[in-house]
């Protein structure tokens, strides 16, 4: 399909840059098949049924983004990386910016880390090899010390259109990370958990609506915008998923038993229907995917999303209109535009019930 179907005008006020508080008191945009209802996020448990079961990824982002000097025969030039993909105790791929500073055998150093006197002179870093924009990384540092040296020096990666408006800030090491954010990995948010608190979560749990956890580590690539016209060209960087044993087996008796899978965030869907059969019966999982799921996909393993509001041309609205039908995600973002909603990872979210078939 052309990337240019799933465009459309966001005024640059609609792009929220703090989150609601408390996260609960976010717009949600219930889209159903026939109607668009304005809701807050407050009111999920009565807009789900008791037996549902809602799936939400406990990834946790880490402070990925690392500012540093390169040096290279007696000169230094400023670069700054974010980690994404561990390739063993000292070693990370990542993405580099500018990269056309880095070359292979480049010495750089992250960061002073003066609090730690075994670790004062700074965390260093070897280029070992460079594919246009990644780069891989080999650190003095192995893990557990180089996980600490990383904590330290490291930078939440908020995304470029907050970024680049606004530094990272100490609000930020909280904000950008759910309540029950647990397997570390990330780089960045898997954005429609950060509306849950744990109050709402009780509310969850007294009106009988489930709750299984799955991880997804979602990787840097989920900032790249596509560049591709059409989407049969487009790549998805892979990500690291699991689903348990545990979770697949609890998921397929919800099924059997009426009640529906509820997926929280497009990173727990994804991960779902990269679980799941053609039969739709969910399956233990581990390892990478790179599902893109764009119109035409048949959804074999989640009933409705929870998801936020995405950029224009992304594989997450194409995703989005996949599920409940693009003129119908169209409508219903002009609707939230007019209506002061507020856009991508800070912002509100939506409810979004399958495109009737």
């Amino acid at each position: 399909m052309r990337v240019d179907l799933f465009d459309f005008d966001l005024p640059e006020d609609r792009i929220a840059l703090r989150p609601a508080r408390p996260r609960d008191a976010a717009r949600l945009l219930a889209v159903r098949p026939d109607a668009l209802e304005d809701r807050i996020v407050r009111d999920l448990p009565d807009l789900l049924r008791p037996g549902d079961a809602l799936v939400v990824n406990d990834t946790r982002v880490i402070p990925a983004e690392l500012h540093g000097e390169r040096f290279r025969d007696g000169n230094a030039a400023h670069v700054s990386v974010t980690l994404h993909k561990r390739e063993g105790s000292s070693r990370w791929r990542a993405l580099a910016r500018p990269a056309k500073r880095l070359a292979p055998g480049d010495r750089i150093r992250f960061g002073q880390l003066t609090d730690n006197a075994c670790l004062a002179s700074g965390l260093d870093a070897t280029v070992e090899a460079r594919n246009e924009a990644e780069v891989t990384l080999r650190f003095d540092l192995s893990t557990p010390l180089l996980d600490e040296a990383i904590a330290a020096v490291g930078h939440i990666p908020l995304p470029p259109y907050i970024a680049g408006r606004r530094a990272e800030d100490a609000e930020d090491r909280r904000d950008y990370q759910t309540v029950y954010a647990r397997e570390e990995g990330a780089v960045a948010a898997p954005t429609a958990g950060l509306h849950f608190t744990p109050e709402l979560l009780e509310r969850l749990d007294a009106a009988g609506i489930a709750r299984h956890t799955v991880t997804l580590h979602v990787g840097a690539g989920t900032f790249l915008p596509v560049k591709a016209d059409d989407t049969a060209d487009h790549h998805m960087h892979p990500e690291w998923g699991t689903v348990s044993a545990a979770t697949a087996d609890a998921l397929n008796e919800t099924r059997r038993r009426g009640g529906r899978i509820v997926a929280v965030g497009t990173t727990s869907l994804r991960l779902l229907e990269s679980a799941a059969g053609e039969d739709g019966t969910i399956r233990s999982f581990a390892g990478e995917t790179s599902i893109f799921i764009t119109p035409g996909y048949r959804f074999r393993a989640v009933d409705l999303l929870m998801t936020n509001f995405h950029l224009p041309r992304s594989t997450l609205f194409m995703l989005v209109s996949a599920f409940a039908g693009r003129e119908r995600m169209l409508a219903a973002y002009a609707h939230a535009i007019a209506g002061g909603y507020r856009f991508y990872s800070y912002g509100d979210a939506s409810l979004l019930w399958p495109e009737a078939t």
